[in-house]
């Protein structure tokens, strides 16, 4: 037992075990389960929550919680629609004041998180709020806008990259993974990042600037979540419901992947299997037709499972 605990901090091992009997099962008892355009349209889904979860997990890791990931991925979707559909903004252009947005939104959840030692949880949903308020008064209701053709083909189940049959987010999404993990584990700015998520005050006196840290995550997380509001404005349209089910699930496929509220205990790489997990179930539960109220349940007793197994573990600060 001891083993595959010890196993288990290091990979998302019973994860991947559950992952394969999903799908075998779904295989098995849902027609058509295991067909090319099921298995690419779980994929492009699975991007598309990987994505915005990507920010969660470095938030959590840190010790805190983002709930602007709706708001900036309801400003993201509507911006970019609205700037390149109706403003004739070049795509380049629209996607670029996005980012900015985003990125200074983000950076002000940090500091003012790290600078009042405010709940990340009660600052970013202000900020989530006035991003998806703000854009939807600007446009004063009317989404009449459309977005930049290339996002529809990034997102397109039927999509290629360099003649393969496999969607462009997909191979951006396993990239970024790639990418990430090296940063987290293979840097000064990751090791960084997991001294303050481990013990800030230790952190702090190690002469690691915290503050920059957390503005830096935060930032990170919300120009994610607006880069993912811009390719679902390509994949189904802006709306300005777009973004709630990805609170939600993204948390859930962080929590699911192995990362806890314990700071400093997870990894981007256990997320990637933990919006697998939850892609390839929601596919077997709308397979078996249950409602989406039946999945919420579900999803809610996994994170309640998980919990309860991580939180017998002692934070990793109280190990050191």
């Amino acid at each position: 037992m001891t083993t595959i605990i010890s196993l288990q901090r290091r990979a998302p091992v019973l994860q991947l075990v559950a992952l394969v009997a999903l799908f075998i099962y779904g295989s098995a008892t849902i027609a058509g389960f295991s067909a090319q355009t099921s298995l690419t349209s779980m994929l492009v889904l699975a991007s598309l929550l990987g994505l915005a979860a990507l920010g969660q997990t470095l938030v959590l890791i840190l010790g805190g919680l983002d709930l602007s990931v709706p708001g900036h991925i309801v400003m993201g979707a509507i911006l970019t629609s609205q700037l390149y559909g109706t403003e004739h903004v070049s795509a380049v252009g629209a996607i670029a004041v996005v980012v900015a947005i985003a990125a200074v939104l983000g950076a002000l959840t940090g500091w003012i998180c790290h600078h009042w030692r405010i709940q990340p949880l009660v600052v970013s949903l202000g900020i989530g709020s006035m991003a998806a308020g703000a854009t939807v008064a600007w446009t004063q209701g009317k989404l009449n806008g459309q977005a930049p053709p290339f996002l529809t083909d990034l997102t397109s189940a039927s999509g290629t990259t360099f003649g393969l049959a496999v969607p462009a987010v997909v191979v951006i999404w396993g990239v970024l993974a790639i990418v990430v993990a090296v940063v987290l584990h293979r840097t000064v700015a990751g090791r960084r990042f997991f001294a303050t998520g481990a013990n800030p005050r230790a952190a702090a006196l190690a002469r690691i600037d915290t503050k920059n840290v957390w503005i830096g995550v935060f930032s990170i997380s919300a120009v994610c979540s607006a880069l993912v509001g811009a390719l679902l404005a390509g994949f189904a349209g802006a709306d300005q419901t777009l973004g709630d089910p990805y609170l939600f699930s993204a948390l859930t496929a962080v929590i699911v992947g192995g990362t806890t509220f314990m700071g400093a205990r997870g990894d981007y790489t256990h997320t990637v299997v933990g919006a697998l997990i939850l892609t390839v179930l929601t596919t077997v539960l709308v397979g078996r037709g249950l409602q989406p109220a039946d999945q919420q349940i579900i999803f809610g007793v996994l994170i309640l499972l998980v919990v309860a197994g991580y939180g017998r573990d002692r934070r990793l600060q109280d190990r050191v």
